[in-house]
């Protein structure tokens, strides 16, 4: 559904209100006079505003997609499965669109991307915080992750109660004990604050729900839409990747991270890992 019109002119319609006392409804909504003046370009390059647009348009994808995954994880804990679903489906959507995004820097020949590198300084995309909270809900948690943002109190406190708080996987988990399954306490109880890692008796519940798809069908689609997220991470992660390695090879990357080494390592990680392994004993 689009918000534009047509030349009313050129399509004999009536002519639609132009005369506002102010700013436009349409920017008192969108904002979109400051939006597009959000880009101060550090370079004479022009191929830096594209770089700089796509990262602020990636930053605009990280906000929304928080906020399905944070809407999924409260239904869940409310136990609203198809309300968590209808949002980590739309995140899908969503996710895709993340991904689109590196198609305009997928093909910078390190010549272009070092035209305005040093622009960046020490920038670097594991700074973002709102990428940060992604992970988190993902069950990737890491305190140290924190301390890039302790000048900015607002985006720490944030970034804080997201690091305590149990993201998405765990709340499926707390969901499925609940039904009745044999979750451990020890995966129940763990401290949050810590980056979630793989249990054979998860793996073993999972199993157990897929191999009676009929009986488990509601729980079995939201496996299934949990693993579609997971799988276009995984893309996220490796389109990175990609576009790192033919940008800049495997120099040290900006922010003094290990550069292509860093996110090689990240590319082969997956997220809710039990309901990929549960698929090899159903």
């Amino acid at each position: 559904m689009s918000t534009f019109h047509p030349d009313p002119e050129a399509t004999g319609a009536e002519t639609p209100h132009l005369d506002f006392a102010g700013t436009t409804p349409y920017e008192d909504y969108v904002q979109a006079d400051v939006l597009t003046h959000l880009q101060h370009l550090r370079s004479d390059d022009p191929g830096e505003m594209v770089f700089l647009v796509t990262t602020q348009v990636m930053e605009l994808w990280f906000t929304v997609i928080v906020h399905e995954w944070e809407t999924a994880a409260h239904a869940l804990r409310e136990d609203r499965i198809p309300v968590a679903r209808d949002a980590l489906k739309r995140s899908l959507r969503e996710l895709e669109a993340l991904n689109a995004s590196w198609k305009p820097l997928a093909g910078l020949t390190p010549a272009q991307f070092n035209s305005y590198r040093g622009s960046l300084g020490e920038g670097s995309g594991f700074q973002s915080a709102m990428y940060r909270r992604m992970e988190f809900l993902l069950g990737d948690k890491s305190a140290s992750m924190l301390v890039p943002h302790r000048g900015a109190p607002r985006v720490h406190a944030e970034l804080e109660k997201a690091l305590q708080e149990p993201g998405l996987y765990d709340e499926t988990l707390a969901l499925l004990a609940r039904r009745g399954y044999a979750v451990p306490r020890s995966v129940l109880e763990r401290d949050l604050s810590q980056k979630y890692e793989p249990s054979p008796a998860v793996e073993a519940v999972w199993a157990e729900i897929y191999a009676d798809a009929d009986q488990n069908a509601e729980l079995v689609r939201l496996g299934e839409v949990l693993t579609d997220v997971g799988e276009l991470v995984w893309r996220w992660r490796n389109d990175h990747l990609t576009a790192t390695r033919r940008a800049m090879g495997s120099k040290t990357g900006t922010g003094g991270s290990a550069g292509v080494a860093w996110l090689e390592k990240r590319a082969t990680k997956s997220v809710f890992p039990e309901l990929w392994t549960a698929r090899s004993h159903v």
